[in-house]
């Protein structure tokens, strides 16, 4: 079953760190996903641009209207992905508690539905 792993992290704090505290980061999430590929887990994922380059998207009464930014206020923002399949939802928390911003921000897991084309 494939899962979708949502990195939650603040960017306020992200933004805070040091070039070199920032390279390390990069470093272990590089690590992570070759990890994730060489166990032939991986699907696909990115890391997203900030907030501050969002669109949100609303049709109401058949109108369209954007808005700049994020759909709400947060203290953590999506920051990236990773979608994985697993056997079951054990193996995707093992893999999650290894995602480097699992440390100081979270993880959201969401199985995808699988429809028959």
């Amino acid at each position: 079953m494939q899962y979708l792993l949502m990195i939650y992290t603040s960017e306020q704090q992200d933004a805070q760190r040091s070039p070199a505290e920032q390279e390390a980061n990069m470093g272990e999430y590089f690590a992570f996903t070759n990890e994730v590929r060489q166990a032939g887990v991986m699907v696909a994922g990115e890391a997203l641009h900030p907030t501050t380059s969002a669109t949100t998207v609303r049709v109401r009464n058949g109108q369209i209207s954007s808005t700049d930014g994020p759909f709400a206020e947060t203290k953590e923002q999506l920051g990236g992905y990773y979608l994985l399949n697993c056997e079951n939802l054990d193996e995707a928390i093992q893999w999650a508690a290894k995602i480097p911003g699992a440390r100081d921000g979270s993880i959201e897991i969401r199985p995808i539905w699988e429809f028959e084309s």
